[in-house]
């Protein structure tokens, strides 16, 4: 009989720790809730999650704070939330670069995203435009296409920097377009949208509420954008995909996780109340009228998101021999 007594008390204590955990849920939230922002304040990734951090706090009745914890692409800020206690009140954004390409681009990371985070739910996603500096005499995907077979290695690609959605749009157009162009990356996509303007650099896949300003007052030329559908801000713009790249889609996106471990019912809880809040008229506004798209679903859904993203860009940085430098 002595063998029985450890699974009898292994047994007893996983039902203490359930038990546990189920009162622990109940009673959750008791005191504020920390929402850690992996990016500096007022960019892309921070303004959307302070309009939610403050309905969701209204909801549940206990403050939301968000804080910023920038460096390293986004890693610093993703491996606090990580290595945070699963007790519901640690949560923060997972975006783009910590979460599906950092893995294939850097050499080490001090968590795995897919094992040490849990998803809870996609906020949005947010297309690119590619446009054309007013010189460049193309109007179509096919016309940008046909240029740059005509002149390998003499069009070129600015983006923010070695690894961003900017950088990495251009890299996937590369392959799939099977056409030479140089890349071209800046210290921040505002300088390289500012060489755009000037015509010192071809081309660039640029955020849409960041490359709106410049189409609205025709200083740069949209070729296409890089959603499955065209957007409401720019419905003349057709995607890629009905431009010829069939399949070609890129975001920068961004979603909120918990760290691996946050009881169930907590992470259910949390799901439940953010795609509440990402349906609310005004949120919806808000994300549309800066050319994104809210997002929604399950925390399935959102893991197999980051599932798929992952081994779209592990591609992409292998067959361009993509390096930090």
């Amino acid at each position: 009989m002595k063998p029985l007594r450890p699974l009898i008390a292994a047994l007893a204590a996983a039902a203490a720790f359930s038990g546990a955990a189920q009162a622990q849920s109940a009673d959750w939230p008791a005191k504020p809730i920390t929402m850690i922002v992996p990016y500096a304040p007022g960019g892309f990734a921070d303004t959307r999650v302070r309009l939610l951090a403050r309905k969701l706090g209204e909801s549940l009745g206990q403050p939301i704070v968000v804080e910023n914890k920038a460096g390293a692409g986004g890693v610093v800020g993703t491996n606090l939330i990580a290595k945070a206690a699963p007790d519901g009140y640690t949560i923060g954004t997972g975006n783009l670069a910590p979460m599906a390409v950092n893995p294939s681009l850097m050499k080490e990371m001090p968590y795995n995203p897919q094992k040490d985070l849990a998803p809870i739910v996609l906020i949005e996603n947010s297309p690119l435009v590619l446009s054309v500096n007013n010189e460049l005499p193309v109007k179509t995907l096919a016309d940008l296409i046909a240029l740059a077979k005509k002149q390998p290695g003499k069009l070129s690609f600015g983006s923010s920097g070695v690894g961003g959605a900017h950088h990495l749009s251009g890299e996937m157009f590369r392959e799939q377009a099977k056409i030479d162009i140089v890349h071209v990356p800046y210290k921040g996509g505002s300088l390289a949208a500012t060489d755009l303007m000037g015509g010192h650099i071809s081309m660039m896949f640029e955020m849409g509420y960041s490359a709106l300003p410049a189409i609205q007052g025709k200083k740069i030329h949209p070729i296409a954008v890089t959603s499955a559908k065209r957007l409401d801000v720019l419905p003349d713009v057709p995607t890629m995909a009905e431009s010829g790249l069939t399949g070609f889609e890129s975001y920068n996106w961004q979603g909120i996780v918990a760290p691996a471990g946050t009881p169930a019912p907590i992470v259910a809880k949390l799901n439940a109340e953010f795609n509440r809040i990402l349906k609310e008229p005004d949120v919806q506004k808000a994300i549309a009228d800066t050319g994104s798209q809210a997002g929604g679903g399950t925390p399935e859904e959102f893991a197999a998101f980051i599932k798929s993203e992952t081994e779209k860009w592990a591609h992409v940085i292998k067959a361009g021999n993509i390096q930090l430098q």
